[in-house]
């Protein structure tokens, strides 16, 4: 009896071994593939006749699940803002016309010396860059008072023109130098004691300090009342995305240059007539940091696959992205070996995912209103079977719960 107990355990642990073991391996050919291999999530057709990606025996009977919705399964990608391929000059530039012509005195021909006219132009054009330039913009202030008043009357009125008040008071830096610097660190990355550097070259002593000091105090006075703004705004939507990423701040007092910290975005969605996006610096990336922010909000928050979100007040609801949860079935596609891949439950899942893809991209060309309704319907009809097949599908596997697919 003991013998059969200790062969029970045995056999008990070697299970586990090779789960354990199989669960390494498909670390092992991920890494590998994340390190050295292609990152396109798109998969194409074979042409030795085994089943293609895109064929399918159709979805728990539903109708709408047909073989014309899984020919394209693309992945999901991030489209590049203001790539236009090739240099070319943008329209809308002022331009300055350079003429140039002989002198008059050469305007004699060589044959007769008869007067030369002109028969023709050659055009080029080039793109000219006038450097910043620096200049002093020194504000002087007229007072005015009455001469009749002066030697006659007991009270002289003195009136004094409008004069704007300096950005920072105290200061001499101007709006057009503060968001030139601004620009320059946040925009193009160029820290301070570069910019230090570049202002000295030009003649310009204007340290770091005085540069981060000016900063801070325009966002103390100037941009905190646009934040705070932005955010009732962006509270009136129905849709908000959120996204948090680790952030390593220097010198940071009370914490460790190694400490993360982390930024927090919230923005609108496409519906948006004007999109806001609001980060937010925390020392953390506890969910007490979310739901302070997200206090007076009520409506969807779409989110990766963070668990915090999920203990957000009931007024919000949370909506998972697609594209998060293809990128696992992806992943747990390419730890299968490639004969087997195709027909393996990863790739249905991708199936199932394409076909949702399809469908929106065929929602992109319905005409668009505020509410949303023609996308909203055919989603209702269309995609929500598909949705409810999917998880249907997902509940009926059996997998290794450790295993990229479980």
């Amino acid at each position: 009896m003991k013998k059969e107990v200790e062969i029970a355990e045995l056999k008990a642990e070697i299970r586990q071994l090779r789960q354990q073991n199989q669960w390494l391996l498909e670390q092992l050919k991920l890494a590998r593939r994340q390190r050295f291999g292609s990152r396109s999530e798109k998969y194409h057709e074979l042409a030795n006749g085994q089943m293609s990606l895109f064929e399918s025996e159709g979805i728990a009977g539903k109708e709408e699940a047909t073989v014309e919705e899984y020919k394209e399964i693309g992945p999901y990608r991030r489209r590049r803002a203001g790539h236009v391929g090739t240099a070319r000059l943008p329209e809308g530039l002022p331009v300055e016309i350079v003429e140039h012509e002989l002198p008059f005195e050469e305007r004699r021909c060589r044959e007769c010396g008869g007067v030369l006219h002109t028969m023709g132009r050659e055009v080029r054009e080039e793109l000219k860059l006038i450097p910043a330039r620096a200049v002093i913009l020194r504000h002087i202030r007229h007072s005015y008072a009455c001469r009749n008043c002066e030697r006659h009357g007991e009270y002289v009125p003195v009136v004094r023109a409008a004069m704007p008040k300096p950005v920072i008071k105290g200061s001499f830096a101007s709006p057009e130098t503060i968001a030139h610097i601004a620009y320059e660190k946040y925009v193009m990355g160029s820290p301070l004691y570069r910019q230090e550097q570049d202002w000295r070259r030009k003649g310009i002593i204007l340290s770091r300090q005085a540069m981060s000091g000016w900063l801070l105090r325009t966002a103390e006075d100037w941009l905190s009342p646009v934040y705070e703004a932005m955010k009732v705004r962006l509270f009136g939507y129905d849709v908000l995305h959120a996204d948090e990423t680790a952030v390593q701040v220097l010198r940071e007092p009370g914490r460790r240059a190694q400490s993360k910290s982390w930024l927090w975005m919230y923005r609108t969605g496409c519906g948006a007539s004007n999109g806001i996006v609001v980060y937010e610096y925390q020392p953390g990336r506890k969910m007490g940091y979310a739901k302070a922010f997200l206090k007076n909000y009520r409506g969807y928050l779409h989110t990766d696959g963070y668990e915090g979100y999920h203990d957000l007040p009931g007024d919000i609801a949370v909506v998972g992205c697609w594209a998060h949860v293809r990128r696992r079935f992806d992943e747990a596609a390419k730890v299968i070996p490639a004969p087997a891949r195709m027909n393996s439950p990863p790739m249905e899942g991708l199936r199932r995912i394409g076909a949702l893809y399809k469908l929106e991209e065929e929602y992109r060309k319905l005409p668009e209103d505020g509410n949303y309704k023609a996308r909203l319907a055919e989603r209702q009809k269309r995609s929500k079977p598909l949705v409810q097949a999917f998880f249907e599908w997902c509940r009926a596997q059996h997998a290794l719960p450790k295993s990229h697919f479980g």
